[in-house]
C-alpha cells in the first residue's frame, strides 16, 4: 500500500513510548471481558420481499455490541434491521466479531465468516490496536490484506475506522491526549487501507467527539468507555447508507436503486482529493465516505432527512 508518511518520525516514537508505558493502565481502566450479548444473527426483514442480501459482521467489541442485554440493541441487529429497511429486502447477519479482538484477529474472523458467502461486510476494528501499541502502519497493512481477502470473495466491504478516543473518561491524562492522536493516526491509516483493499471507508472520527462529551451520561454505557445503546445507534446510523450504497453499487437490479421503503435523502458535493489527504480530513468529521478512483479520493458526507438513529432505537 502506498501511502504518505502521517506526522514526523520522532514524534511517532514519542507517542508509541509513552504509549508502551501506560498500555497496561489504559487497559486497565478500560476493562476486558469475555462476556458477549444475545447474538443478533439471523434473518431481518420480509423473507419474501426478495433475494436475500448476506451481511458479515467483523471486528471487536464496537461490532459487538459490548454491553447490550438485548440482540435488537447490538450493531449487527442494527445493521439487520436498518438495512432491511432502507434496501427493503430481507438481511442475513452473520456475526464473527469478537470483544478485544486486533486488526491481527480479522483473518479467523474471516476464516469463518467466509462460510457465510457474505455479499457486504462491515470491519469495526481499531480501538485494541491503539490500548496495545500496534504501529498505526501494521495496522493498516492487515486491515487491508482483510479488505482484499473479502473482496476476492465477492464481498463488498465497507470499513468502520477508529474513533476518536481522546474523550474517553478512564483513560487518564497524558494517556488520554496520546490516545486521541495515536487513534486519529490510525483512522486515516485505516482509510487509506481500506481504500487500497478495494473497499470503502467510513470514518466515526467525531463519533465520540462533541456529542458524547457534551452527553455522556447518554451516549456512554455503564463502563464509561463503550457506547450505550444510544451510542451505537448514532455508529450504525453513519455506516447503513454505505452498506446501501455498495450493495446497490454491486447489484445490476435497478430496483435495489428505487426501493419504495428508502426516505429521500440528500447529500452534500463529492470532494476529490489525493488518498492520503482524504484519509486524513475524513478521520477528523464522523459519517465521512471514502472511494478511491486511481491515485483520488472522492469524500463524501451522507445526510438523511430522517433521525436514522431514533428509528433504530425505537424499531
Amino acid at each position: 500500500m502506498s501511502a504518505a508518511a502521517l506526522g514526523g518520525g520522532a514524534v511517532t516514537a514519542t507517542i508509541f513510548g509513552l504509549l508502551f508505558g501506560e498500555g497496561t493502565l489504559a487497559r486497565r481502566a478500560i476493562g476486558t471481558s469475555d462476556e458477549r450479548p444475545p447474538s443478533a444473527e439471523g434473518m431481518y426483514g420480509d423473507e419474501c420481499a426478495g433475494e436475500t442480501i448476506s451481511c458479515l459482521i467483523l471486528g471487536d467489541s464496537a461490532a459487538v455490541g459490548y454491553g447490550m442485554k438485548s440482540a435488537d440493541a447490538t450493531p449487527p441487529g442494527m445493521v439487520g434491521l436498518g438495512l432491511a429497511h432502507v434496501l427493503d429486502r430481507p438481511v442475513q447477519i452473520t456475526s464473527v466479531a469478537v470483544v478485544g479482538a486486533q486488526t491481527s484477529d480479522l483473518d479467523a474472523q474471516i476464516d469463518l465468516g467466509l462460510e457465510a458467502k457474505p455479499d457486504i461486510a462491515l470491519i469495526v476494528v481499531g480501538t485494541n490496536d491503539v490500548t496495545h501499541r500496534v504501529l498505526p502502519n501494521e495496522s493498516a497493512r492487515r486491515l487491508e490484506a482483510a479488505v482484499r481477502r473479502l473482496g476476492d470473495a465477492g464481498c463488498e466491504v465497507v470499513v468502520a475506522t477508529c474513533p476518536d478516543l481522546g474523550t474517553i473518561a478512564p483513560l487518564p491524562q497524558p494517556l488520554r491526549s496520546i490516545a486521541r492522536v495515536w487513534s486519529r493516526r490510525l483512522a486515516a491509516k485505516q482509510a487509506m487501507a481500506a481504500l487500497a483493499g478495494g473497499g470503502r471507508a467510513v470514518s466515526l472520527g467525531g463519533l465520540l467527539g462533541p456529542i458524547f462529551a457534551s452527553r455522556a451520561d447518554v451516549m456512554f454505557g455503564e463502563d464509561h468507555f463503550h457506547p450505550s445503546e444510544t451510542g451505537y445507534a448514532h455508529m450504525v446510523s453513519v455506516v447503513i447508507p454505505s452498506l446501501a450504497a455498495a450493495i446497490r453499487d454491486k447489484r445490476t437490479d435497478a430496483t435495489y436503486a428505487t426501493a419504495a421503503s428508502e426516505p429521500p435523502r440528500t447529500e452534500s458535493p463529492r470532494i476529490m482529493l489525493p488518498v492520503a489527504e482524504a484519509a486524513t480530513l475524513a478521520a477528523q468529521h464522523a459519517g465521512t465516505e471514502l472511494v478511491q478512483t486511481g491515485r483520488w479520493a472522492t469524500l463524501r458526507r451522507r445526510r438523511r432527512t430522517y433521525d436514522t438513529a431514533s428509528q433504530l432505537n425505537s424499531a
